[in-house]
């Protein structure tokens, strides 16, 4: 997508029928800053040899979880590369990391140089600005389950989200990279975003 900054994707293990988001979800890996940071790492299969080998080619020292219900795998990538491991401060009863995270904070830098940002949604979601990629990556407050870009509603979508993610446009930033539906998506269409109306369970 840029240099230092790649994806893979892979059907969530957790997925049903009736579920308001798509079965392939998306991880991403950034290097930035001399660190190699995982993002809601969800791990490859075992056969899935080439995202391995690119993962290992520069081994992750950071991973992040960017929503409380992103645990995903955490646990494995702190515990196979010793990586220093960041995220909300709150989880659900039943999702609890083994690892001890750090809390992230809105405003907050991690390592590597990037920003930890406020969407507005009251979902302890950090979205994280990547400086030297030039690009917005969101958990959950956007989405786009049919390949559009659109906000995931909350009841406070125009008092609350939308004067956040507005704010956004603030950075210089080029992409959108999204866990849920099409994850690649440039300024024009998170600009597109926030006038659309957002996106729901009930779609």
């Amino acid at each position: 997508m840029a240099p230092g900054l790649w994806l893979w994707r892979q059907p969530h293990p957790a997925w049903s029928e009736g579920n308001d988001w798509e079965p392939e979800v998306s991880s991403f890996v950034v290097q930035s800053g001399g660190r190699s940071v995982v993002l809601d790492p969800l791990a490859p299969a075992p056969g899935a040899t080439a995202v391995w080998e690119r993962v290992e080619a520069r081994p992750p020292d950071v991973v992040a979880v960017l929503k409380p219900d992103h645990v995903r795998d955490v646990d494995l990538f702190a515990r196979w590369y010793g990586a220093r491991a960041f995220g909300p401060a709150l989880f659900w009863p039943d999702d609890v990391p083994d690892t001890r995270l750090e809390a992230i904070e809105p405003g907050m830098e991690l390592p590597g140089g990037l920003l930890a940002l406020y969407d507005g949604r009251g979902k302890q979601e950090t979205p994280l600005y990547l400086p030297e990629q030039r690009a917005l990556i969101f958990a959950d407050a956007l989405t786009a389950p049919h390949g559009e870009l659109l906000v995931w509603a909350t009841p406070w979508h125009a008092e609350r989200v939308l004067p956040a993610l507005r704010a956004m446009l603030e950075l210089p930033f080029e992409r959108v990279l999204v866990s849920h539906g099409e994850p690649v998506h440039d300024r024009l269409a998170f600009e597109a975003a926030l006038q659309r109306p957002p996106w729901s369970e009930m779609e």
